[in-house]
C-alpha cells in the first residue's frame, strides 16, 4: 500500500476534547453551585440520609473488629489493674492486721501497767518494777526469771505480784536476774485469809493436768469456807504484806468419812503470760540501819594544850 493512502488521523479514543482549563472552570463552578445550594437549600440532605442508611450496615460490620480489639485490650488492662489492686489491698490488709494486733497488745499492756500501778499504790512496802524475761528451764517446777537481781535491790524471799494479785516469791537471786517460784509450784505455800468469814489457812501449790491451782489442805469439815470466797494474804508469815489478793475458791467438797474438806482455789494472778511485775520488800525485813558517824580522830601522843612536850 502506498504511504500516501494511510489515514494519519488519531482514532476516536485518543481524540482531544475540551481543554483541562475549561474542565477545571466548569467543574469548579458546579462544585461551588452545589455547595451554595446545599448550604442555602439543603438539596443534598435526602441524598446524605439515604447514603447513611445504606452504608450503616457496612460501617457497623467494619467497626466490629475494631470494637472487639478495643474491648479485649480493655478487659486485659482492667484485669491486670484489678489483680494489682487486689494484691495492694491484700498487702495493706496484712499490714493493718499486724498493726491492729500491735495496738491491741499495747492497749492490753497499758491496761495491765495501770492496774499494776494501782496495786503498787495500795501496798505500803517498797516495790521494784521488773519484767519477766523467760520461764525457768526445769520442766518439773513452775518458775520464771525476771530482769532484776542483787544489783537492783532484790532480796531472796521477796513477794512478787502482778496487776491482779500475788504471783509468787523470789527463791534465787543473781547479780542481774532473779528466779521467781510461782504460787502453783508444788514447793510453795502461802498463808491466806478468807475475806468473808475471816478464816485463816495455808494455800499450797497444786499442779494438775486440768489446770494448776492452789489447795487448802487439812481444813476441817466445819470450817466456814464457800465457793467464790476471796482469799488474801494474812500477813502472819512476815513475808507477804497483809491484804494482797491471792485466789478465789472454786471447789469445796466435804468427803464422807473424813474430817477434812477438799478445797481448791484459782490464783488471781496470771500464772501463764505475766509480763510486768512488782517485787515487794518482805514484810518482816529489818529497816535499813542509819549510817553511823565516823569517830573523831584521837589526839597525837605527847601533845598537851596544842603544844608538844618531849618526855
Amino acid at each position: 500500500m502506498p504511504l500516501g493512502t494511510l489515514d494519519r488521523t488519531p482514532p476516536p479514543f485518543f481524540k482531544q476534547g475540551p481543554s483541562a482549563l475549561s474542565k477545571l472552570v466548569v467543574f469548579s463552578a458546579i462544585a461551588l453551585f452545589l455547595m451554595v445550594a446545599d448550604l442555602r437549600f439543603r438539596v443534598t440532605q435526602p441524598v446524605r440520609a439515604a447514603l447513611a442508611t445504606v452504608l450503616y450496615p457496612v460501617q457497623w460490620a467494619v467497626l466490629q473488629p475494631v470494637l472487639l480489639v478495643g474491648a479485649a485490650g480493655g478487659y486485659v488492662s482492667s484485669l491486670h489493674t484489678a489483680q494489682q489492686n487486689e494484691a495492694d489491698a491484700a498487702r495493706r490488709l496484712a499490714d493493718q492486721a499486724v498493726r491492729s494486733l500491735q495496738v491491741e497488745q499495747l492497749l492490753d499492756e497499758n491496761q495491765r501497767l495501770r492496774q499494776l500501778l494501782s496495786m503498787r499504790e495500795r501496798t505500803t512496802s517498797q516495790a521494784i518494777g521488773a519484767q519477766v524475761v523467760y520461764d525457768a528451764a526445769d520442766p518439773y517446777s513452775r518458775r520464771v526469771v525476771i530482769d532484776r537481781g542483787q544489783t537492783h535491790g532484790v532480796q531472796a524471799g521477796a513477794p512478787v505480784i502482778d496487776e491482779s494479785g500475788v504471783l509468787g516469791q523470789v527463791t534465787r537471786v543473781y547479780p542481774l536476774i532473779a528466779e521467781v517460784s510461782l504460787l502453783v509450784d508444788r514447793d510453795q505455800a502461802i498463808p491466806v485469809l478468807d475475806v468473808r468469814s475471816g478464816v485463816r489457812s495455808v494455800a499450797y501449790g497444786e499442779p494438775a493436768s486440768d489446770g494448776d491451782g492452789l489447795a487448802l489442805r487439812y481444813t476441817l469439815a466445819e470450817t466456814d469456807i464457800r465457793e467464790g470466797d476471796l482469799l488474801t494474804t494474812s500477813g502472819v508469815d512476815a513475808v507477804y504484806p497483809p491484804g494482797l489478793p491471792v485466789a478465789r475458791v472454786t471447789v469445796v467438797e466435804r468427803q464422807s468419812g473424813s474430817s477434812f474438806m477438799r478445797i481448791r482455789a484459782e490464783p488471781l494472778a496470771r500464772m501463764d503470760g505475766a509480763l510486768h511485775v512488782l517485787v515487794l520488800e518482805p514484810a518482816g525485813a529489818p529497816p535499813p540501819e542509819p549510817p553511823t558517824a565516823a569517830p573523831a580522830p584521837a589526839p597525837a601522843a605527847g601533845k598537851v594544850g596544842g603544844k608538844g612536850r618531849t618526855p
